[in-house]
């Protein structure tokens, strides 16, 4: 079974693709969406000019924050940008279903190189930095499209206590928290409120990785890559219980663009 396949079955039973419980992602949304469309509310308010909220998702996979967003605020346009037709495909379906894809565009396309000729009141991308090269180059791509006085909501992983040498191979180089935030602003942003996954959150975003594969392969026990499958499960979960479960962390911030000339303190 291809890797797309895969992953499109791991997260059956999680579609927010990283480990975020829903009042998490409701209050993350309103952190970032809700605010600067309060914002386009009253500047149409005082200045008679509409033109809507602008909401772009740089990895969106198959739309879930995007189509969570629109079911959650009706004065809101989305954009999405993703490589994978399948996860696109499936974000249309679910907008329809919704009745909000007359409010949706979905480019299928490497994030990295997507070009708008309109900015964004809010971009997100959380749990996509790979596309991007880490979570600074996140950060650029995010600034390109943002509109002024806009918010970036993004998600990347941290290291809560110091990783085993395979933690580090499996998943790549992270910092702790306090220098991932020092990073952050030292590179222009001022987060405006952020999210430390909790060990629930963390923990039901593996069980239910694994129990996704686990469950489609138990009741397809004769399909071809049930084998396999299984195998993936085994293999992963045995990866996170015995290297990087008490070592990974994972953080949400809601970011606005730090004003030219003012300059933020890092933590001590």
């Amino acid at each position: 079974m291809n890797p797309e396949m895969i992953s499109e079955l791991a997260h059956t039973q999680h579609p927010i693709n990283s480990p975020l419980g829903d009042a998490s992602v409701d209050r993350l949304l309103d952190r970032t969406v809700n605010t600067v469309l309060s914002e386009s509310l009253a500047d149409t308010a005082s200045t008679g000019r509409g033109g809507g909220t602008r909401v772009l998702d740089l990895g969106c996979g198959e739309g879930a924050w995007l189509l969570r967003a629109l079911a959650r605020y009706p004065g809101v346009t989305a954009e999405g940008v993703d490589l994978s037709a399948r996860a696109l495909a499936k974000a249309r379906s679910e907008a329809v279903a919704l009745r909000v894809d007359q409010r949706l565009l979905l480019h299928q396309q490497d994030a990295a190189a997507f070009v708008s000729a309109e900015p964004f009141d809010a971009v997100l991308s959380v749990g996509a930095t790979h596309a991007f090269g880490g979570l600074l180059p996140t950060l650029d791509a995010a600034g390109k499209h943002l509109a002024p006085g806009g918010r970036v909501l993004v998600g990347d992983a941290f290291w809560q206590s110091e990783p085993s040498p395979a933690a580090r191979e499996m998943l790549g180089s992270y910092e702790d928290l306090a220098t991932t935030m020092d990073s952050v602003v030292a590179h222009g942003w001022t987060p405006v409120f952020g999210h430390i996954s909790t060990r629930e959150e963390l923990d039901d975003f593996e069980w239910c990785w694994t129990g996704s594969l686990t469950t489609w392969a138990l009741d397809h026990p004769e399909d071809p890559a049930c084998a396999e499958v299984l195998a993936v499960a085994s293999t992963h979960r045995s990866e996170w219980l015995r290297h990087y479960r008490d070592s990974f962390g994972f953080l949400t911030l809601v970011l606005g663009r730090t004003p030219e000339g003012v300059g933020i303190g890092q933590s001590a």
